[in-house]
């Protein structure tokens, strides 16, 4: 077969498309004809190479992907040749304490397809049983590929760990790109009023178009001044059920989404009105920021951590995705021997949404 690989941590010279060994199923995997798979931010910091990760050589990217199950071993039950699948991503070890208490995202020994273990982007690929869900027909494979890392981790991060309530005020950094995408959809699902930041008018335009009342073009303007000039003229939110318990007066919303890291940071925790949540996934821009410790603690701010999903959770999301309550935009679609360029896509923030590869023999 073929596949995307890559024999050193590097930039984007790194990256080759050719000739690997065709994957072995053991008795849980199940083998797929991979019909496409999409990129993350991830793919990016695991081929540049992260501290403590240690892959084996070649390693074949991919945490998102999706195809049609051509054979399965001895103990898999759910799937069965020519079922049509997509991954998940997250591997519980389904022993310690968290698993079997049921918060698979905080399991000791959770690892990711792709970043920790091989991945999918590659014309077969062996993946766990346990990491795939059904793609109804009718689901392209585009969106089928695309959906489940992103629409995973912004459904933990709004719907459980911000619990996010009709009539409160969501700020989404970053709108445009995979997670921010998707949280601006789960957000305004969620009855919240919905802020967004981008790059570009453009981007600021898209995110309106996907959900946000109002969207920051933060190359231009300081999108925690602007975001307390806007709901400091806003005021106490209603809901056709009458205030929000949580809503605060003051300036600032009630939950920011930053999966951007240390460039944001500061401006984030400004952004929140008293008793606000910020909920964060990922540190793109570095994971070290300097805090100012007394405004989270003046202005009784917390500061939640989120990865991934539960199974069920992860159910919950792919069923609106599934459904079309939530659109899954793709900015290009690649054969996969230009996987290079896409990785250059997400380095250099153009378009929104997300980048899919395809196998070149699917083109």
């Amino acid at each position: 077969m073929d596949a995307v690989k890559f024999t050193d941590h590097g930039g984007t010279d790194v990256v080759e498309y050719g000739e690997f060994p065709d994957p072995e199923i053991g008795a849980d995997d199940v083998l797929v004809d991979v019909k496409a798979g999409a990129l993350n931010h991830l793919d990016v910091w695991t081929r540049r190479g992260m501290p403590g990760l240690d892959l084996e050589m070649p390693h074949v990217p991919g945490s998102d992907g999706a195809g049609v199950v051509e054979a399965v071993g001895e103990h898999v039950s759910r799937f069965e040749p020519g079922d049509r699948v997509a991954l998940t991503a997250g591997r519980y070890c389904g022993e310690c304490e968290y698993c079997r208490h049921g918060e698979e995202p905080q399991c000791v020994n959770y690892h990711i397809v792709g970043e920790h273990v091989r991945g999918v982007h590659s014309e077969l690929a062996a993946i766990p049983e346990e990491t795939l869900v059904a793609v109804p027909e009718g689901v392209d494979w585009e969106t089928a590929a695309a959906a489940p890392l992103v629409f995973q981790t912004a459904w933990r991060m709004l719907m459980t760990r911000a619990d996010v309530e009709p009539g409160e005020t969501v700020l989404v950094l970053g709108a445009s790109g995979g997670v921010g995408h998707a949280a601006v959809q789960i957000a305004d699902y969620a009855g919240a009023t919905v802020y967004a930041t981008g790059g570009s008018d453009e981007k600021c335009r898209y995110a309106e178009e996907l959900g946000a009342e109002a969207a920051i073009n933060y190359e231009e303007d300081d999108f925690a001044d602007e975001i307390r000039a806007i709901t400091g003229k806003r005021g106490h939110q209603t809901t056709s059920d009458g205030p929000s318990e949580r809503r605060r007066s003051d300036d600032g919303v009630d939950v920011v989404v930053d999966h951007v890291g240390a460039d944001t940071w500061s401006d984030s925790l400004a952004s929140l009105a008293k008793g606000g949540r910020l909920v964060t996934c990922g540190a793109t821009t570095g994971h070290a920021p300097e805090t100012n410790i007394n405004r989270i603690f003046w202005n009784q701010l917390s500061v939640l951590g989120s990865t991934m999903a539960t199974p069920g959770e992860i159910d919950d999301v792919l069923e609106r995705v599934w459904d079309g309550t939530f659109e899954v935009r793709i900015r290009e679609t690649l054969p996969m021997s230009e996987t290079a360029r896409a990785h250059e896509l997400l380095e250099n923030r153009e378009g929104f949404g997300k980048v899919v590869v395809r196998p070149d023999s699917e083109l």
